[in-house]
């Protein structure tokens, strides 16, 4: 089928989200395993990894190795606690801790890509479903299909029908999802905000007269960590959101709305401003330092997606108390999704713990130890609830009545060379703040994909 065609299909593959995201079937009942867990390898602290630690495992040992982009905060935390349950059901196996750190996975990925092209597979990785599953790896013939572990295991039966599809190409299911994140998140110190008499600003007018409050009073109103590209790619994305609504937004990535737009105009004027209020070291810090000043008070807000909970939650923080959250200004009613899977790669050295591994992590036993500590929400319908925080659960209340969106900056939206192009391109305009000039380059980067002017 042709690109434009199956971009078009995706989007309203993820449509179907909002249609199934209610429905629920009765639980299934996965024995715990019995015996004590063997210490695993700790994932890295944020900044710690290197090409080296992501070396393959040696040949003939009895081996797991799982490659990933988990560094910082929560996200090590919910993949050792998946570690944890995997060690306990199979002492003997061996986990090789393959990560490279950078949100979004901006290194890792390619860290990855060399691997994978030179026929160095891992047993396992961790890959966005949507666009950057489909069409990096799968199209490539470089995965091999999962559909027999959904049959084998029930998953069928428990996961909703639109995570499935997005999953899904020429017939076949080709990863597994472990999770569901939300992106256009607003974080807030809710300490900061009474001091200054506010509350969570709803819309684009609100959060600018919120941000010349918290401005006069001293306080860096927006916290952006955009050393990793991505993040300015990410905070826009929210902002096309807002202007566009959930239909034009979506439309973007269809062909059906016009980047030269005034509505795309307005949107990047709006981004614009929005940079007159962020922390002048942004470009020296992550997604977590960023946090990290909401969480000083040395910033009031900050734009992330929903592993920000996670990253909260090993800090000992509780939502709702020791920080807020609300959906991003204009964007109330519509969750923007994305949704981290593992995979089973052509070649993989240790295949057999590959299955072991990809079994665990569908299902609830994995997921409920992984999502809580993750800061995202199992895909599952018969997830136990209350295991999960104030924040996720509000996030399930969402995912299921919301209308859903793809996120562009966690590959949904959009193939892998147009996100990498969008990124170059909100890099570039966060320096010079160019509307017109930049708005042209997101025409021609549609053009360029191969979604507009067909």
């Amino acid at each position: 089928m042709s690109r434009k065609y199956f971009w078009l299909t995706t989007i309203l593959l993820v449509l179907a989200l909002t249609l199934v995201a209610c429905g629920g079937t009765a639980p299934t009942t996965e024995a715990p395993a019995e015996e004590e867990a063997a210490p695993v390898e700790e994932a890295p602290a944020e900044g710690e990894a290197t090409e080296e630690e992501a070396a393959p495992a040696a040949d003939g040992a009895n081996q797991l190795e799982f490659f990933s982009w988990w560094t910082a905060g929560g996200e090590a935390d919910g993949l050792n606690a998946m570690y944890e349950v995997f060690k306990k059901e199979y002492p003997d196996i061996e986990i090789v801790n393959a990560t490279v750190s950078g949100g979004a996975g901006s290194n890792a990925k390619a860290v990855l890509a060399t691997r994978m092209q030179s026929g160095d597979p891992p047993d396992s990785f961790q890959v966005h479903a949507g666009h950057e599953l489909i069409d990096t790896w799968v199209v490539a013939d470089k995965m091999e299909p999962v559909t027999f572990l959904f049959e084998e295991n029930g998953w069928l039966d428990v996961y909703p029908q639109g995570v499935i599809d997005i999953l899904s190409y020429n017939g076949e299911i080709w990863s597994v999802p472990v999770n569901i994140h939300r992106s256009n998140v607003m974080w807030y110190n809710p300490a900061v905000f009474e001091a200054n008499g506010l509350t969570a600003p709803t819309t684009f007018e609100e959060f600018f007269a919120a941000a010349d409050t918290l401005k006069a009073a001293g306080v860096t109103p927006l916290a952006l960590g955009d050393n990793g590209i991505w993040a300015s790619t990410h905070l826009m994305e929210t902002v096309l959101l807002g202007a566009l609504g959930a239909d034009g937004y979506r439309g973007l990535w269809t062909g059906e709305t016009d980047w030269n737009s005034p509505e795309v105009t307005n949107a990047l004027d709006t981004f614009a401003k929005m940079l007159d209020y962020v922390n002048e070291d942004h470009a020296a810090l992550s997604w977590d330092q960023a946090a990290q000043l909401v969480v000083d008070g040395d910033a009031a807000m900050t734009i992330m997606g929903d592993w920000a909970d996670g990253y909260f939650f090993s800090l000992g923080l509780t939502p709702g108390e020791d920080y807020g959250f609300a959906p991003t200004p204009n964007t109330d009613g519509t969750f923007m999704m994305l949704s981290d899977t593992f995979s089973l790669p052509k070649g993989a050295p240790h295949r057999d713990n590959a299955i072991k591994w990809l079994t665990l992590a569908g299902s609830r036993e994995g997921q409920d130890a992984f999502n809580p500590v993750k800061g995202s929400i199992s895909p599952r319908s018969d997830s136990d609830r209350s295991l999960y925080n104030a924040y996720l659960q509000s996030a399930m209340d969402a995912f299921a009545s919301n209308e859903i969106t793809p996120s562009l900056a966690h590959g949904a939206a959009a193939s892998e060379g147009w996100v990498t192009a969008f990124n170059d391109i909100m890099t570039l305009f966060v320096t010079n703040r160019d509307v017109a000039a930049t708005q042209a380059a997101m025409a021609q980067a549609c053009v360029d994909a191969g979604i507009c002017g067909q």
